[in-house]
């Protein structure tokens, strides 16, 4: 198994001794693992997708605009 070496913010670090029980790395190879398998998903749905890139962004701004009026109002 390859090793990483992360940075965190002192106050994160901080904050995890608080839970020394916690396995971190464990809690860091499994966000991984779904971040992977989120993109591997996204990019099997984007392969098929008739969509340019004009298209998508703009869907993104009306999606965030509509996001945005019903969290801010």
């Amino acid at each position: 198994m390859a090793n990483i070496t992360l940075a965190v913010p002192e106050e994160t670090f901080e904050k995890m001794k608080h839970f020394s029980e916690i396995r971190w790395s464990e809690v860091a190879r499994k966000a991984i693992q779904q971040r992977i398998g989120d993109l591997e998903m996204l990019d099997k749905i984007t392969a098929k997708s008739k969509l340019t890139k004009r298209n998508v962004l703009t869907l993104s701004k009306k999606i965030n605009k509509a996001v945005t009026e019903k969290f801010l109002a």
